[in-house]
């Protein structure tokens, strides 16, 4: 138990960090959405660009902050040396690729279609390989049990974020001050500085992790690099069709979508994702602590007992958030500006595909504790290329709401292979029944949510904010928390 509240507590630390940074980041949203109307595409452009750096950031990190944290968790580990080997694999991978980017920016431009914008694909190229490099010092703060400068850092490189697309999209215009003559006659700026400002923060945040790059003398072990890499060529398998189960659609959507307002409907699409990323903030929290804690706890004879009741909490954690999500959706809409509403219809169908993500990663450390990481490839891949083929075969007639029913099959597809051979592999006693009897009264109540024809925004809400505190109420009375809240408020008491 000790050890489940240690993972609780750091969970707590990085999902309260993760949801008020995308909270902070969510103000993005409406700025962008407000200068950039969905008529002109322009955020099409910010969803399609930032779509290639999510994939090209799995690229250079090739599964090292994963292997990062196996080897770490090594009896015979020398943490000094790893730590060293594999800040200079990734740096030396990501040093190369910007280069090679910015030799030959004009063909993959064209190739990108931005032949008239080179800058962005450069400006982003080094951006992301910046990024990919502060992967392993920010590994090496959640390996060290730092949670709280890993978030504020990564806070920092967040709101310095919003203060500079602030000052340059609303009050600069607003105030008719041309500094450094970058606007035109009329005030309006390049969608190409959002990527500059971004760059700008990466830069920023380099500096920040400062003593942490410096930690230790930079040494190259060659024969540690040859281990590692065999361990991580699978996961890097495994990321690059995990980031095309994310993001294919945003990036190929202008290649196979026939209509003519491609940049329009992938920009309203994007928009209304951003909505749904509630679910990725639980996943994301639950991965920064939930990695170093199992490898931690690797040799624990009672590891699958703690798996399965952590698999259990999760996907009641996850169930809340989406219901929570459907309750307020007509508030939280205005996140976006009311031209891009009309993709709201997507939310729930991305949100379903983010909670089977969530729980493919959870399936996922069977194989990963077993040194067997091929196997992750093998699954993710097979999903991979299930959305693919939904994504082009129907997104043509479908557009974007062929891309949201698409990565539900894609991570639906993984998520039951993993289970099914990890079963016989490493068979983990997975409370289903409890599961399956949460996700249906789940389901049952959003059908009472979405079905109640209520045309007042906030009474509808109040009503929908009842039906989630029923659910909520329903599990803590199953799972014995109101009991434990009560026995404890007694203690206190006396």
């Amino acid at each position: 138990m000790a050890s489940l509240k240690s993972l609780a507590k750091d969970s707590v630390i990085y999902g309260l960090s993760s949801i008020a940074g995308r909270f902070i980041n969510y103000l993005l949203v409406p700025i962008q959405t407000a200068k950039f109307a969905a008529s002109g595409g322009e955020y099409g452009v910010v969803t399609n660009i930032y779509a290639y750096t999510a994939l090209l950031l799995v690229l250079l990190t090739f599964g090292m902050e994963t292997t990062f944290f196996r080897f770490m968790g090594r009896e015979d580990a020398d943490s000094r040396r790893t730590y060293s080997t594999s800040m200079i694999m990734v740096g030396t991978v990501a040093a190369v690729f910007a280069t090679l980017v910015l030799l030959f920016l004009g063909p993959i431009s064209h190739a990108m279609q931005y032949a008239d914008h080179p800058s962005f694909v450069g400006v982003m190229a080094v951006c992301v390989a910046i990024d990919a490099f502060q992967c392993i010092p920010f590994a090496y703060l959640r390996f060290n049990k730092r949670p709280i400068k890993f978030v504020v850092i990564r806070l920092l490189n967040i709101g310095l974020n919003i203060l500079l697309n602030l000052l340059y999209l609303v009050i600069l215009p607003y105030f008719k001050v041309n500094l450094f003559g970058i606007y035109d006659d009329n005030f309006t700026l390049d969608v190409g500085y959002v990527f500059y400002i971004n760059l700008f923060c990466t830069v920023f945040t380099t500096f920040l992790l400062g003593k942490e790059i410096t930690a230790v003398p930079w040494r190259f072990d060659s024969t540690l690099c040859r281990r590692m890499l065999r361990y991580a060529w699978p996961l890097l398998l495994l990321g690059i069709a995990g980031i095309l189960n994310q993001a294919f659609d945003k990036m190929f959507f202008l290649n196979i979508y026939d209509g003519t307002d491609g940049r329009q409907q992938l920009g309203i699409y994007g928009a209304a994702v951003k909505i749904a990323m509630i679910m990725a903030m639980i996943t994301q929290a639950f991965r920064y602590a939930y990695e170093p804690f199992v490898f931690g706890n690797s040799t624990d004879k009672n590891n699958p007992a703690m798996l399965a009741k952590a698999m259990k909490y999760f996907i009641i954690f996850t169930l809340i958030a989406f219901l929570a999500v459907m309750a307020w959706i007509d508030v939280l809409k205005r996140i976006i500006a009311p031209d891009y509403w009309v993709g709201l219809k997507v939310v729930p169908i991305v949100m379903t595909a983010e909670i089977m993500m969530g729980i493919y990663f959870n399936l996922s450390f069977w194989y990963k504790l077993i040194d067997k990481t091929i196997w992750g490839a093998w699954f993710s891949g097979i999903g991979c290329l299930v959305l693919i083929i939904i994504n082009v075969l129907f997104v043509p007639r479908y557009g974007y709401m062929a891309c949201a029913w698409a990565g539900v099959a894609g991570y639906g597809t993984a998520m039951v292979l993993s289970y099914l051979v990890g079963q016989r592999y490493n068979p983990i006693n997975y409370p289903l029944r409890e599961i399956a009897l949460y996700t249906l009264l789940a389901v049952a109540l959003l059908a009472v949510m979405m079905l109640t024809p209520i045309e007042n925004v906030w009474i509808a809400t109040t009503l929908r904010t009842i039906v989630l505190m029923l659910f909520v109420a329903v599990v803590a009375k199953h799972e014995g928390l109101a009991a434990a809240i009560q026995a404890k408020l007694r203690g206190r008491g006396k």
